[in-house]
């Protein structure tokens, strides 16, 4: 049973892109957007 340490397990994860357009998203701490800034800009409240 190989076991890697959850340091390894985050950096191996893919960039996140947005569903709408595809771009990679750049993420920050604390950050749970699923759409790009240009994406969400052009959604109506």
């Amino acid at each position: 049973m190989n076991i890697t340490s959850p340091v390894e397990f985050f950096k191996t994860l893919p960039p996140k892109q947005c569903p709408e357009c595809g771009q990679v998203i750049e993420e920050q701490a604390e950050s749970y957007l699923m759409e790009c800034d240009h994406c969400l800009s052009k959604k109506t409240e």
